[in-house]
């Protein structure tokens, strides 16, 4: 699956919640790929701290939601799920035209650990697609473990990223661009309307990480 993707390279990457660990660390890796990256959060002064906290010498700066997903070519969602529909309402029309990528994992957590939760629109993904009608909503980096993003000592991840989606050209452009993280690969997961499953996954992945001491990802056979 290497062969073939599309060039990608230059584009800017726009990430709303990227104060959080996972955001931080997909900014880390494109920015190490040669990506320019806004971090955005509802606090301009502190998205510009979680940019500084990247390294100086990474093209990353911070900036207000609106601000990063007006700037960037893409845009990533990683907010926590309680504010992911206030927040991509509050940017409909920054979003218009643009490829919005949606990682948000509708979890509850309770004793006996991670849960999935139910979504009316039938996954964060789908509520995505429905709030945002002229974007080209993709399901994509749900598995990612920001502790491996995150750390200077792996130099690749150990993943392939499932990439969902009804647009072809959109989820082939977040396919390609997964593929610029080292050691990770884009696999098309299928249709939006199978994201539930996907963000759902999570929550497994969090107990076998709770009861291996792991980093745990996916990878997928004979693709």
């Amino acid at each position: 699956m290497g062969d073939g993707l599309q060039d990608v390279s230059g584009l800017t990457i726009g990430i709303l919640g990227g104060t959080g660990d996972q955001g931080k660390g997909l900014a880390r890796r494109f920015a190490l790929a040669g990506h320019p990256v806004v971090i955005g959060s509802r606090s301009a002064s502190r998205a510009q701290e979680a940019a500084e906290s990247l390294g100086a010498d990474l093209p990353v700066r911070g900036a207000e939601n609106s601000g990063a997903a007006s700037e960037a070519d893409i845009v990533i969602v990683a907010v926590p799920w309680d504010g992911h529909k206030p927040l991509i309402e509050s940017l409909r029309s920054e979003l218009t035209g643009k490829i919005v990528v949606d990682c948000v994992n509708p979890l509850g957590f309770d004793k006996q650990g991670a849960f999935a939760l139910t979504v009316e629109e039938g996954s964060a993904a789908q509520q995505a697609a429905a709030v945002l009608p002229d974007s080209r909503v993709v399901a994509a980096f749900h598995h990612v473990s920001a502790v491996l993003l995150l750390d200077p000592e792996v130099a690749e991840v150990d993943l392939d990223v499932l990439v969902l989606g009804d647009d072809r050209e959109a989820t082939d452009t977040v396919q390609a661009l997964a593929s610029q993280i080292p050691g990770v690969r884009g696999v098309y997961g299928g249709r939006l309307r199978n994201a539930h499953q996907i963000e759902a996954f999570t929550a497994n992945l969090i107990s076998i990480n709770r009861r291996y001491k792991a980093h745990a990802g996916l990878r997928i056979t004979d693709v």
